[in-house]
């Protein structure tokens, strides 16, 4: 064997053929001897990360350094390289990519292309011993979500992968965009984005929450169009929209998006903060229906993608009106 000629057995088609591990390349045959050798100044090949390779003497491609990336997150730990066998799939073991490489990946336009970034993020369980190196960013998280396949490569859900992004931006318009664009764009719900930028403990930095106040908007703006459509789309009465309910005596009940008067229906939107949902709705709900008024909770992402059931339920409840003792007089104002 020759410094200069080339080891695989099969032409490199693709790019998880132009990058390879140590342990997929000692599979094949190839000895850390004869990758040293191929990797000599002026050789064919060249290591790209630690225990990674790159078969060929040029720059890496976007795609390469994507894969090269996963590969050297994805090895087994050292007290199990010499008693685990190469792995026959792609090699990533349980490593995601996530951050500002995850958003570009999602189809973020808010995002940086691959080929601008100068460092790939990815996720990995706490325990692994991994060092941030070269071009690879090393998150690590106790529990992994279950990871999205974009370009045949496991990418963290667009929520992680935002709150991943945040924690390395510090300006404000850039994270304003990116979330309003995880929102209008249907890519998650603003509640589940606003539990990892809390989980995160990015919620104290002042240009993360007026990003959140301004993705919180924007959550509502889109729900609500949403119900406007279901309403019509489905042949639904027209409700009281955005109104406030009060009892004669003027003690406020709580303000809901969609009041139904002759059948004593609210409909309420799931688009508050966590705290918000858990402190101040359930209790609004409560009193409501202790007064005899059907609440109905709908939320954007059930909206989003079961409308025409939705609106099943809310036809149910009001058609149920009927059978039910009749509720307490309510005062009904406008917001």
């Amino acid at each position: 064997m020759t410094q200069n000629t080339p080891l695989p057995p099969r032409p490199l088609h693709d790019v998880r053929q132009r990058v390879q591990s140590a342990a997929q390349l000692r599979a094949q045959g190839v000895s850390a001897a004869q990758t040293a050798a191929q990797c000599l100044p002026g050789g064919p090949w060249q290591q790209l990360l630690p225990g990674v390779y790159l078969l060929h003497p040029g720059p890496p491609t976007s795609q390469e350094r994507l894969h090269g990336a996963l590969l050297y997150a994805g090895r087994p730990p050292v007290s199990a390289r010499r008693t685990v066998p190469a792995q026959s799939g792609p090699g990533y073991g349980e490593a995601m990519v996530t951050g500002l490489a995850a958003l570009a990946l999602h189809g973020f336009a808010s995002a940086p292309p691959m080929i601008a970034l100068h460092r790939i993020d990815v996720l990995v369980p706490r325990t692994r011993r991994l060092r941030s190196t070269r071009f690879v960013g090393v998150k690590r998280a106790a529990s992994l979500p279950a990871p999205d396949r974009r370009l045949g490569v496991p990418v963290a859900p667009v929520e992680r992968a935002l709150a991943d992004a945040v924690a390395g931006l510090t300006d404000a318009p850039t994270v304003r965009r990116m979330l309003t664009e995880a929102v209008r764009g249907g890519h998650c719900e603003p509640a589940t984005v606003v539990r990892e930028l809390s989980a995160a403990k990015l919620l104290g930095r002042p240009h993360v929450v007026e990003a959140v106040d301004a993705l919180l908007m924007e959550g509502r703006a889109v729900a609500e169009d949403r119900l406007y459509e279901m309403v019509r789309s489905y042949g639904l009465p027209e409700p009281l929209w955005n109104v406030d309910l009060y009892l004669q005596g003027g003690t406020f009940l709580g303000g809901v998006d969609a009041y139904w008067p002759e059948q004593a229906v609210a409909l309420e939107l799931g688009t508050r903060s966590p705290r918000q949902e858990h402190v101040t709705y359930t209790a609004e709900r409560e009193h409501l229906e202790r007064l005899g008024v059907t609440v109905v909770r709908v939320t954007a992402k059930k909206l989003r993608e079961r409308m025409a059931q939705q609106a099943v339920v809310v036809r149910t409840a009001l058609m149920a009106a009927d059978d039910r003792e009749p509720a307490a007089y309510v005062v009904v104002l406008p917001r």
